[in-house]
């Protein structure tokens, strides 16, 4: 597995977007070596099931008798996190449906080991109560903040295409979460597309209404990456960790509000605002899968058309075919 050359990192990086880049990022002057007694996960805030399993510590206690050191780096995004897997930076990590192509295609090598259930509602377009946009066509020729790299640039593009259009017919700004939502609550931008706990909050906070969320559109899969040699030597802590990553998600399904006042200090929203964002994901996670991994090649095959990504790419590479289900 072999870092991005110089030429391939600027055209992954650029997918981050003006003002994403992260101090988190490692140096591409050397790999990390891969070091047995350590199992560093990247997460980020909104990621739930793993901010919960942190603050608990139940994944240390799970595999603690496998005699690994779990160690957390938290990023701001899927590509951040996806960069620092290619370096050797971290061993795993929770990502949406849309990095994993663009890094792919960019050169990063990794693994995907586990995806969670469809989760539509957990991503929506919002736009200003007072806009005259009313359907998902009066998005032409208008200026739509998104994230670029993240779930919600494919989102984009399949909601466009349900409802007759195409990418080009708008106008993408790329803005990172917090600075999408202040231009669209002073005028700069006329709609907005993101996930939640996000797009929760600002429907509760500010004079916003939704669009149209994922339903119909896009499947808004989440997933589990590993780094390829880590995967490959030990499985038997990705298993493990899946497994106990299933059971905190059983748990959050069990008790929202429980899981929500846990999390709503640390992701500094409303435990009521956390609640309801919990409720649009699904939190069951089951191995990759054939149909899964046709459904990424299909936005892989999309954002190539659309010249969002260098080369073709096949999905299924990036997998360890007998972990298949």
């Amino acid at each position: 597995m072999k870092p991005l050359d110089p030429r391939s990192r600027r055209h992954f990086l650029s997918m981050l977007g003006a003002g994403a880049a992260s101090s988190a990022l490692p140096s591409l002057s050397a790999r990390a070596a891969y070091e047995p007694g350590k199992f560093r996960i990247g997460y980020q805030k909104a990621a739930s099931t793993l901010v919960l399993a942190k603050a608990n510590g139940s994944l240390e206690a799970r595999l603690r008798p496998l005699g690994v050191e779990v160690a957390w780096a938290e990023f701001a995004a899927g590509p951040q996190l996806l960069e620092a897997l290619n370096v050797g930076a971290i061993d795993f990590g929770y990502v949406g449906e849309a990095p994993p192509v663009f890094a792919q295609a960019a050169g990063a090598d990794f693994v995907y080991s586990a995806y969670e259930v469809p989760t539509p509602l957990a991503e929506g377009v919002v736009v200003a109560k007072s806009s005259t946009i009313k359907t998902v066509a009066d998005l032409r020729g208008k200026r739509v903040a998104l994230n670029k790299g993240s779930d919600v640039h494919w989102f984009l593009v399949a909601l466009l295409r349900k409802h007759g259009l195409d990418y080009g017919d708008v106008s993408p700004v790329f803005l990172a979460p917090a600075d999408a939502r202040a231009a669209l609550e002073r005028g700069s931008v006329d709609a907005w597309a993101i996930w939640d706990p996000f797009l929760t909050a600002v429907l509760d906070q500010s004079p916003v209404r939704l669009l149209a969320n994922a339903e119909g559109a896009a499947d808004h899969h989440q997933f589990f990456l590993s780094q390829r040699a880590f995967a490959s030597k030990r499985g038997d802590i990705i298993k493990a960790t899946l497994e106990s990553l299933g059971q905190t998600g059983q748990q959050i399904r069990g008790d929202y509000a429980g899981a929500a006042a846990q999390l709503a200090p640390i992701q500094g929203l409303d435990a009521k605002i956390v609640e309801k964002g919990l409720r649009h994901y699904a939190h069951i996670y089951r191995p990759v899968s054939e149909p899964v991994l046709a459904a990424q090649q299909r936005i892989a095959d999309t954002f190539l058309q659309l010249r969002l990504i260098p080369r073709q790419i096949r999905v299924a590479d990036a997998t360890l075919r007998q972990a298949l289900a």
